[in-house]
């Protein structure tokens, strides 16, 4: 999935966010529904601009969600 796609997943209703255990910069991961698709992204939290005040922050990967993935999303143990 392009990175341009996967972004909408910050804003679907239903998104989870939880940090994410690796150990050289701080990241998250966010499970959602884009339409019909899973979709787990990795990514850094978004920061406010110092000089625009926009808040961005930056997309590591953003495949469609494995099985198990997609299980615990839906169970709710994500």
């Amino acid at each position: 999935m392009s990175f341009e796609a996967a972004q909408y997943v910050f804003t679907a209703p239903l998104a989870v966010s939880r940090p994410d255990p690796y150990p050289e910069e701080e990241r998250w991961q966010t499970i959602g529904l884009i339409g019909k698709l899973t979709v787990f992204v990795v990514h850094t939290w978004p920061e406010s601009d110092s000089v625009t005040g926009e808040e961005t922050g930056r997309i590591i990967s953003a495949p469609r969600a494995t099985a198990h993935e997609r299980r615990a999303y839906e169970e709710g143990r994500f």
